[in-house]
């Protein structure tokens, strides 16, 4: 593991990954909580998932969709991220355009459910925060297919490994995750 992915694994312990009892968002039980907000938000956090981000989409997605050009998901989750690696792309000869998508159309001005630097038609890496059914992704999925869209791979920060995954690559978008529940504590 490189010092940047063990740093921001510090950070992620400190401040995002808790253990014990949980009811999660889904109404599923969990001895795993991810706040990972706190982490994305923080100015180091941030910073390292810029670098570990871009790193990740340099190698491993663009080889697979090198026309892949756009990146974003659902707000409020995948905004810090979409943004960080979206800076860090500045300095290529093609950066990423960064957007979000929100929960609800607005009911004013333009309507937009997609907010940013979207253009159907483009090629898009999807985010999000955490995954632990991939419902977040799959509505964002469905919203960025739905004006025009292609998306062609998930990044994620944290993989629970409680079934999101199976979910998303479901639909034919293979997931790319910074970190998994294995990769964090070992074995489940």
């Amino acid at each position: 593991m490189s010092s940047a992915k063990k740093e921001l694994l510090e950070i992620l312990l400190a401040k995002s990954i808790k253990t014990g009892h949980f009811i999660l968002a889904s109404g599923k039980e969990s001895d795993l909580y991810c706040d990972c907000r706190v982490t994305t938000l923080d100015a180091k956090g941030a910073n390292l998932i810029g670098e570990l981000g871009w790193k990740l989409v340099q190698e491993e997605i663009l080889p697979r969709f090198p026309e892949a050009c756009a990146i974003g998901g659902m707000t409020m989750g995948a905004d810090p991220i979409a943004l960080a690696i979206g800076m860090y792309s500045a300095s290529a000869e093609q950066p990423l355009k960064v957007f979000t998508v929100r929960k609800e159309a607005k009911d004013h001005g333009r309507g937009k459910r997609i907010e940013g630097n979207f253009e159907a038609g483009q090629q898009i890496i999807v985010v999000d925060d955490v995954i632990t059914t991939g419902g977040s992704t799959l509505k964002a999925i469905d919203a960025i297919e739905a004006e025009g869209g292609k998306v062609v791979a998930a990044l994620v920060l944290v993989d629970r490994e409680e079934g999101g995954r199976e979910a998303i690559e479901g639909r034919g978008v293979p997931v790319f995750p910074l970190f998994t529940r294995r990769s964090i504590f070992g074995d489940k």
